[in-house]
């Protein structure tokens, strides 16, 4: 959602800021239940010394007439306003709410006469300001009222112009510093990112002007761009809507994430409960409740979407519960799982997180009686809705499944007990169908089962035809192009967009929605791809491989845009797959090359500003953007963009590899693929379809592509959904009036639930809201009516009032059904084919020490969350990653204190020599730790695991400790652990000790360590310096540790010895002191080593 509003406080701080001197400063304060009045009295002690004026800051309307502001008090007046007031429940209009939250300012006395008006606000092609020379709360219709300026979208601000066409009626005294203010005050409309922003009263003097009152909105997408000027904003929930933590919550979500997660909770005592995919889906399913008399039981608005991953639908499906669970209803609750055929989002992944939600909250269910139903399809749908009914069958509470064979809305009806629950029906399609498509997999269409048969059939198959249905079939030809309104485009609408010869090009590096491109293009029957090539500017130019078919091709990747053209000049459409952040600047960069005619953006949440300046460019070059904020769109046997259609199970499905009769335009890309099923299972299939996007402002409009369908002879009937906001549907209301459009037009615009809500609700989409009474869906759908359209009574009529007007125009000979073809088999990916669980293979590698396919990164089984929380320490993580197992608490402090003591031994080692002489030599970090690692062996540092064998095999064979040494010596071997270049018996090396006293205080048994002691009793007898030195130490303790901490068995315990899990601990610990040797010689800029000639002894051959 883009355009917000803000608190009147919060605006006026803002104008303070960027004001500068053309505006009296607006001091003001905000107070609410929280405020300490001491506080805010010392920070403000204007407060004490002037007179005042309070009133609710809570986006309420009129307040003036409404008796809420409170005029020419004294400090203590206004806090006896306050406490009247605050808490008090008061209704304005059909919005009952409580006052909360007030702002104090100084009163301004002045004259009535000094009282005007001024309103800054934002369209499709630029700003315009209103101004009236009269303000205040008498202003009346400022509309027909106001003197108006227009400033298109990139054109300079002309003072001259604006003071002609606005000031004319101002003292000539008060004119200047009034100009100087409007001109400040657009500027910085401009650059805070402002949808809106009206004053009234703007008190002008002869000397300065003063804001009173102010409202306006911000458009929130923008934020990335204003956050250092905005600071901290805080948009408020509307007047009558309570501002809930969840709410926060899943906002706090949804600013994190990639996808979209939107929550507004309406009644929290309501027991209609809704959690549905998709901006457009999320509308249509409150419309059909509040269509079924359930406005007041609607607990909540939201919706998830853009392939939220499981960890986030576990989240937002947890939330809602949470709010359901929050108080009981003696009927129980309802909870509605909804949602259209997805066209990217996989679905078994989205419900894993939601099931996983459902079973942690089990009782909660039973005990508050929840009955679910659920309906969802798209990719992997049948994996979800298995797991959906499998969990069903053990929570406890009626669970009720449907899939794309039943219509989107029918389960609202069975929730309601307004129809029977039906047994879900067999779906016709598995994921993997279309493999091998056969004749027998074909299904039938609803146009060919007679019309008495169809099941909840409606009203509609009796209703008379219009007048205009009437005209539309006896007069299907195209009328000549007449302009009815100023948006008609100036380019040539009978233009087609697409063929089966375009040529595309992707910006971004979207593999998968290129593949599935191709794919499209082979069931298509198409002789050459649609994408020639990709622009993906973080890495150099390459190849991408792709399937064709059965065959494997190449695609470039260009990093520079220029070169891509150049060298595909037969490319005049471009994806754009780039961030909200760059869609702006690459879309900008694409529109200087003339052979681009379509742009398509899919990105969400683009500035209104950036969006407008590139709708204009565009316009001037004749090229058609689609998007923002769409999935694209298709022609059906044609051509598709990126994921439109979703995935090959439900082209098949929806039989879009061939064209149909029907063209539709929606704004929702999820509902455009809901329109694919709809229209495909009541005629013979969409001839092309677009969604225009969910943005205030659409690149290109319903009316553009409805003008292209009327010229176009093969689209025979037309559909449109649009939404609530806007005006656009009335564009199209006039062209049918004036002939312009005469083929039959099927329309519905969603939303027409918004009526029925006690406080305003900003929709999915940041264009569906509803400024005034006309832009409502319910105005909407009566003009459409009104004027020749075919409308439905609600969404659930949508399919069936296309059959019926299909099947009029078969019968009346303007439409012949188009036939059927077998589209050619296209093998399944073989990722995709694993993730329904279609294939096995075996493994190229096996691990089973971590995992990091899932959410939250697992060492052992112990999840990375519980490692940090639980402090398990670097001992803990080894002995979750080297030994499988969570050792005693003992076991991993000797873990780390064997890393402590075995850390560095100095730089006259060898490692630490190596080391530091590769670090001199100006090599890298890893290339010198590796050069010191390398020397460790069994004459340095490597001596542990053979120390821990030889002890180890000597004790379990029952030698005496003498017998052990003497076998040593009569092998000619060397008793590793013993013996040190510099500690003796008298000079101990106090590394040993500690680790000595260690395993004596804390261990169970210590049989292998007092072994060792003894051996060393008889080798310090003979030298010594024969000791048990820190490698037979750590060696003969760590056996002790594997055998009697109790996680091992004995097996176990000598298989890890013979791993080198024992060494791995003197190479883990010694790369500490390698790393420390090579920081230091870089900090001490050590040059290169070369090592002096009178340390080298040359023994060369005698001269020959």
């Amino acid at each position: 959602m883009s355009t917000k509003a803000i608190y009147e406080a919060t605006g006026k701080k803002l104008l303070n800021k960027y004001l500068d001197s053309t505006a009296a400063e607006c001091r003001c304060v905000d107070v609410d239940a929280d405020t300490n009045w001491n506080e805010l009295i010392d920070k403000n002690r204007w407060l004490e010394n002037e007179r005042l004026v309070v009133k609710p800051d809570q986006l309420i309307k009129r307040r003036g007439k409404l008796g809420l502001i409170r005029g020419n008090v004294s400090l203590q007046g206004a806090k006896d306003f306050i406490a009247e007031t605050l808490g008090k429940e008061i209704s304005i209009g059909h919005t009952t709410g409580k006052l909360k939250h007030f702002i104090i300012e100084p009163y301004l006395e002045h004259n009535k006469a000094d009282e005007m008006y001024i309103c800054i606000y934002s369209n499709r092609d630029g700003e315009i300001i209103l101004f009236h020379h009269e303000g205040g709360i008498d202003v009346g219709d400022v509309d027909s009222k106001a003197l108006k300026y227009t400033i298109v979208i990139d054109d300079a601000f002309n003072v001259n112009k604006m003071e002609e066409t606005l000031l004319k009626n101002i003292p000539a005294v008060r004119r200047s510093h009034l100009s100087a203010f409007i001109t400040k005050l657009f500027q910085v409309y401009m650059e805070l990112q402002f949808t809106y922003l009206e004053i009234n009263p703007l008190v002008v003097t002869t000397n300065t002007v003063y804001i009173l009152d102010l409202a306006s909105r911000l458009d929130q997408t923008a934020e990335y761009l204003c956050a250092s000027k905005w600071g901290q904003i805080v948009f408020p929930p509307p007047f009558g809507r309570d501002a809930f933590p969840e709410e926060a919550y899943i906002a706090e979500l949804d600013a994190k994430s990639g996808a979209s997660l939107k929550l507004t909770v309406l009644n929290p005592k309501g027991r209609v409960w809704t959690m549905v995919a998709g901006g457009g889906a999320s509308v249509i399913y409150s419309d059909t409740i509040c269509d079924m008399g359930f406005a007041s039981e609607l607990a909540n608005y939201g919706e998830y979407s853009g392939a939220p991953s499981e960890q986030q639908t576990y989240e937002y499906a947890k939330t809602i519960l949470s709010l359901i669970f929050k108080e009981k209803n003696p009927d129980g609750k309802i909870l509605i799982i909804g949602g259209g055929i997805a066209n990217f989002t996989n679905v078994a992944a989205t419900f894993k997180g939601i099931v996983k939600a459902l079973r942690e909250h089990r009782e909660h269910l039973v005990e508050h009686k929840i009955s679910i139903f659920v309906r969802r399809a798209g990719p992997n749908y049948q994996e979800g809705l298995r797991v959906m009914r499998e969990v069903g069958a053990t929570l406890g509470v009626p669970v009720h499944v449907f899939g794309a064979e039943t219509h989107m809305t029918a389960i609202v009806g069975m929730a309601l007990g307004k129809r029977p629950i039906a047994p879900p029906e067999q779906a016709e399609l598995t994921t993997a169908n279309f493999l091998l498509p056969t004749s027998g997999s074909q299904r039938k269409t609803n146009f060919d089962v007679p019309r008495e048969t169809r099941a909840n059939s409606t009203s509609l198959g009796t209703q008379p035809l219009l007048k205009s249905e009437v005209q539309a079939v006896s007069n299907n030809g195209s009328s000549p192009t007449t302009k009815v309104n100023d948006d008609e485009r100036k380019y040539n609408l009978g233009r087609p967009l697409f063929s089966n010869t375009t040529k595309a090009i992707v910006w971004g590096m979207q593999t998968k929605a290129v593949q599935g491109m191709l794919d499209f293009d082979h069931v298509c029957r198409r002789t050459q791809p649609s994408v020639v090539a990709m622009i993906y500017p973080f890495t150099g130019d390459h190849k991408q491989k792709f399937y064709w078919g059965h065959d494997e091709i190449l695609l470039p990747c260009y990093k520079n845009m220029a070169d891509c053209m150049k060298r595909h000049p037969e490319a005049d459409v471009l994806i754009n797959f780039a961030s909200l952040r760059s869609a702006y600047e690459s879309t900008m960069e694409t529109l200087k090359y003339p052979q681009i005619r379509s742009i398509a953006i899919v990105a969400e949440g683009i500035p209104e500003q950036l969006t407008r300046r590139m709708i204009r460019l565009a316009n001037t070059k004749d090229v058609s953007l689609i998007g923002p904020a769409t999935v694209g769109g298709l022609k059906a046997g044609c051509f598709k963009i990126g994921h439109t259609g979703g995935m090959l199970d439900n082209i098949l499905m929806s039989k879009l590899y061939r064209p149909g009769s029907i063209a539709y335009v929606s704004r929702s890309g999820g509902m455009s693929n809901e329109l694919n099923n709809i229209i495909c299972r009541n005629s013979d299939g969409v001839y092309e379809g677009i969604a225009i996007g969910g943005d205030r402002y659409p690149g290109t409009t319903f009316t553009d592509h409805i003008y292209r369908y009327e010229d176009d002879p093969e689209a025979k009937l037309i559909v449109l959904l649009g939404e609530v906001g806007g005006i656009e549907e009335y564009h199209i209301c006039e062209a049918i009036k004036s002939k312009r459009i005469t083929k039959p037009l099927i329309a519905w615009c969603i939303g027409t639930c918004a009526s029925m809500f006690t406080s305003e609700v900003q929709f999915g989409h940041a264009g569906s809201h509803a400024d005034n009474d006309r832009e409502t869906a319910v105005a909407k759908n009566k003009a459409l009516r009104e004027a020749g359209a075919y409308v439905p009574n609600s969404f659930d009529e949508l399919g069936d009032l296309i059959h019926m007007v299909f099947e009029n125009l078969v019968q009346s000979g303007q439409i012949t059904p188009k036939p059927d073809v077998l589209p050619p088999s296209v093998p399944m990916d073989y990722d995709w084919a694993r993730e329904l669980g279609l294939i096995r293979k075996p493994a190229s590698f096996m691990t089973s020490i971590v995992d990091d396919r899932g959410q939250e990164l697992l060492y052992a089984g112990m999840p990375i969350t519980d490692v940090i929380k639980e402090d398990v320490g670097i001992g803990g993580v080894l002995s979750l990653l080297w030994f499988r197992k969570r050792l005693p608490k003992y076991a991993t402090e000797f873990l780390e204190m064997t890393l402590m003591v075995t850390a560095d031994h100095g730089p006259a080692v060898s490692g630490a020599h190596n080391t530091i002489v590769c670090a001199r030599a100006g090599k890298d970090l890893v290339s010198c730790l590796a050069s010191g690692l390398l020397t460790i062996g069994d004459r340095f540092g490597g001596a542990l695991d053979n120390a821990a064998k030889q002890f180890s095999e000597a004790f379990d064979a029952g030698l005496h400790p003498a017998d052990f040494v003497n076998k040593m010596r009569k092998e000619g071997k060397l008793l590793m652990g013993i013996g040190h270049r510099v500690k003796s018996l008298n000079n101990p090396d106090m590394r040993v000790v500690l680790l000595k006293q260690f395993a004596k205080q804390h261990f169970p048994a210590t049989p292998l360590l007092d072994y060792a002691l003894e051996v060393e009793k008889i080798t310090v007898s003979k030298k010594p310096n024969l000791i048990l030195n820190v490698d037979g130490c750590i060696g003969v303790v760590m056996v002790d540790l594997l055998r009697h901490c109790g996680c091992f068995t004995l097996e176990e315990a000598t298989e890890f010895i013979e791993n080198g899990a024992l060494n791995g601990l003197f190479v883990l610990g010694r790369s500490i002191g390698f790393i420390g040797h090579f920081l230091d010689q870089k900090r001490l800029r050590q040059g290169l080593y070369r090592h002096p000639w009178d340390d080298i002894s040359y023994i060369l051959p005698e001269a020959m």
